[in-house]
C-alpha cells in the first residue's frame, strides 16, 4: 500500500485530466462559459478578440495540467527522497510524453474532441517545465543547506 500513498495524487489528478478530454469539455461547450466571462472582463473587446483569448486559455489549460502531473508524478518517482536525480526527472518526462499522446489518441474517439500533435507537444512542454523548477528548487535548497554546514 505504500506505493498507493505516493502515486495517489498523480493518478487522482491524470483522471482529472482524462475527464477534460471528454466532450463535457469541448471548446465549443468551454466557450459558453469562458467568452460571457471574457467579455464581462473586457466589455469593449471584440467577438473575435475573445474568441482568440478563449483558446489561448485552453492551451495555457494544457500546459497547466501537465505542469502539475509531471511534479505529481516526480513525488511519485522519489518516494519521499530529497534527492534529485536527472533520472527521475527524464522518466518523469517520458511519463508526461507518453500519456498526452495517449490523452490525444482518446480524443480521437472522442465527439467534438479532435487529436493534434501540438497539443501533446505542448503538453510535454509543461512538463519539462515542472522538471526544470523542481531541478532549480532542489539545487537553491541544496546550496542553501551546503553553505549553514559550511557556516557553522
Amino acid at each position: 500500500m505504500g506505493w498507493l500513498r505516493l502515486w495517489w495524487p498523480a493518478l487522482a489528478w491524470a483522471a482529472v485530466i482524462w475527464t477534460f478530454s471528454t466532450s463535457l469539455f469541448s471548446a465549443e461547450n468551454t466557450s459558453r462559459v469562458i467568452v460571457p466571462v471574457l467579455h464581462w472582463v473586457f466589455p469593449h473587446a471584440v467577438m473575435a478578440t475573445l474568441v482568440k483569448i478563449h483558446y489561448l486559455v485552453r492551451k495555457c489549460g494544457h500546459f497547466t495540467e501537465y505542469f502539475i502531473l509531471s511534479l505529481l508524478i516526480l513525488r511519485g518517482i522519489r518516494a519521499g527522497r530529497r534527492e534529485m536525480h536527472l533520472s527521475s526527472a527524464l522518466l518523469a518526462i517520458l511519463m508526461i510524453a507518453a500519456y498526452a499522446a495517449l490523452d490525444e489518441f482518446h480524443q480521437r474517439f472522442v465527439p467534438g474532441r479532435t487529436p493534434a500533435v501540438s497539443d501533446a507537444l505542448l503538453d510535454t512542454t509543461g512538463g519539462i517545465a515542472a522538471q526544470i523548477l523542481a531541478a532549480v528548487l532542489a539545487w537553491r535548497v541544496s546550496a542553501r543547506e551546503q553553505e549553514s554546514v559550511e557556516s557553522a
